[in-house]
């Protein structure tokens, strides 16, 4: 199917840290120009009425390839864990791969170990031909340090960057919660959140012994981000990201046993969310992204030390995201450098910026707009978020996937 030439108009772009009045035309599935004097012929036009034009969304860690979900959330591009399979074979690699298309990219993350027992190492070189765009630890981090190091050196010499998961196991066996006085009262099972800070020094020793760039996928504690500061000071190849639950939720949202914010990492003290919400603004959280995990009543409705750890987060990204753009703790700009343009990066895909050249995956966004999270009514295959109820401003009203209108 020939791709007509295609000029947005009208839009505010997000192309520095203001949206800024402009238009912009795409030919061939990617961009071709901003503000174009002129257009080819047999152009279509589409009119943005004031709304912003973003780059789409590249959801980094999603659980479940799920695709309304995605698309009501604005994300064209989602980067899948390796946990359910679990990927640790270039045939399962290639079959994630293929899960979305056409109008959904899935860049599926190798598991770094076979079966992510965390003993040997998985087939990496094989994964990366059939499709792997960096390789992850999974929903826990590697024991062994020998182990991580092989895979550092290994996936570092490959081009690939490790993504972890940041908690001491040794700390964390049998928790549900983290230690203070919400856990205490609730009589639940709880660990130090230092297990972050443990798990993160460790790995941190061994990026500065083989020099492989490295992803803490999440970061949910004050003495977590002091060590990734302290590491990008010295010139590390690291970056950090966060999700929008450990940014607005502290370990108060559990109380009355709530499993939809039973999440791993849990959620941590107030003192830790204001060091999360710091660290966003200064630039040390590199990554926002939705920790997509849904999960059916099977692994929710139990008692809370039984349920299941995880959210849908897929749908409300983008509007908790806006959120931390209207509260004045970052800029339109910086918010979809976490949303789209840093996950490309880290990825190696030409997409997440609205620059000449690039894959023309693209959302317009009406950023004013209410509506009310409703866990009964998301388009996800399971609605368990710990923002039922909460209104919200801001979604997707448009997304294009290379040019091609997908909603």
């Amino acid at each position: 199917m020939e791709l007509k030439p295609l000029h947005i108009t009208g839009a505010l772009l997000i192309d520095g840290d203001t949206p800024r009045p402009g238009s912009l035309l795409v030919v061939d599935g990617r961009i071709a120009a901003l503000d174009p004097a002129e257009l080819p012929d047999g152009t279509e036009t589409v009119d943005a009425k004031g709304q912003w034009l973003a780059p789409g969304i590249i959801d980094l860690g999603v659980f479940a390839t799920d695709k309304p979900a995605f698309h009501f959330g604005g994300i064209t591009r989602a980067a899948l864990m390796p946990d359910n399979g679990p990927l640790d074979g270039a045939g399962l690699v290639e079959r994630a791969a293929k899960g979305g298309k056409p109008d959904l990219w899935v860049h599926p993350l190798a598991a770094a170990t076979k079966g992510l027992a965390g003993k040997e190492l998985a087939e990496i070189g094989l994964m990366k031909q059939a499709g792997a765009r960096a390789i992850a630890t999974g929903r826990a981090r590697i024991a062994d340090s020998g182990v991580m190091r092989r895979v550092l050196a290994y996936a570092a010499s490959l081009g690939l960057v490790t993504i972890i998961h940041a908690e001491d196991e040794g700390l964390t066996a049998g928790a549900v919660a983290t230690d203070g006085e919400m856990a205490t009262r609730l009589g639940l099972a709880s660990a130090p959140a230092i297990a972050e800070a443990i798990a993160i020094a460790r790995d941190l020793a061994l990026v500065e012994e083989t020099g492989a760039p490295v992803h803490f996928r999440q970061v949910t504690t004050a003495r977590g981000l002091d060590l990734i500061r302290a590491a990008k000071a010295k010139g590390l190849p690291v970056l950090c990201g966060i999700t929008p639950a450990h940014l607005l939720l502290s370990d108060t949202a559990i109380g009355d046993f709530r499993t939809f914010a039973r999440l791993s990492p849990p959620l941590r003290s107030e003192d830790d969310r204001h060091a999360c919400l710091a660290a966003i603004a200064d630039g040390t959280i590199d990554i926002l992204a939705s920790g997509h995990d849904p999960r059916g009543p099977e692994d929710k409705r139990l008692p809370f030390a039984e349920a299941q750890p995880g959210m849908a987060g897929a749908e409300t990204l983008l509007a908790l995201g806006l959120g931390l753009v209207r509260d004045g703790h970052i800029s339109p700009g910086r918010l979809f450098e976490l949303l789209a343009t840093t996950p490309a990066c880290l990825l190696g895909v030409d997409a997440g910026s609205l620059a000449v050249g690039k894959e023309a995956d693209l959302i317009l966004v009406d950023e004013g707009t209410p509506w009310q999270v409703d866990a009964k009514k998301m388009a996800a295959w399971a609605g368990n978020t710990p923002f039922d109820g909460m209104p919200v401003q801001g979604r997707a009203t448009m997304m294009w996937k290379g040019g091609l209108r997908i909603r």
